[in-house]
């Protein structure tokens, strides 16, 4: 899974989302590191939507403008987790590995 996709899905796993939240929450996850803008996000929603790992949630109208919000199908909390798990899998083989390394031989 690419990050932009692992950090999309983490913030919708908490609460719907609107788009600018989305992109905000993503910026704050990855303390600053990923900067979505307009189009990449939106793509990546559509292609989320389409795979059902994620749905719309509800539509509104603010200030003349609609705003639809995202949430996090189960599909999309299974394979979340199941990537969280495949991320701390390769964490503990890293951590192993440098800890083998700095031990005194």
């Amino acid at each position: 899974m690419r990050e932009p996709t692992f950090l999309i899905l983490t913030a919708l796993a908490s609460a719907p989302q609107h788009g600018y939240g989305i992109m905000q929450d993503v910026a704050a996850i990855s303390e600053g590191r990923v900067q979505l803008k307009a189009g990449t996000l939106y793509a990546a929603l559509d292609r989320l939507t389409a795979d059902a790992l994620i749905e719309v949630d509800r539509e509104e109208v603010v200030q003349g403008r609609l705003r639809r919000y995202y949430r996090l199908t189960g599909a999309g909390a299974a394979r979340l987790a199941a990537e969280v798990d495949r991320l701390r899998q390769h964490i503990h083989v890293a951590s192993h590995r440098l800890h083998q390394r700095e031990a005194p031989a």
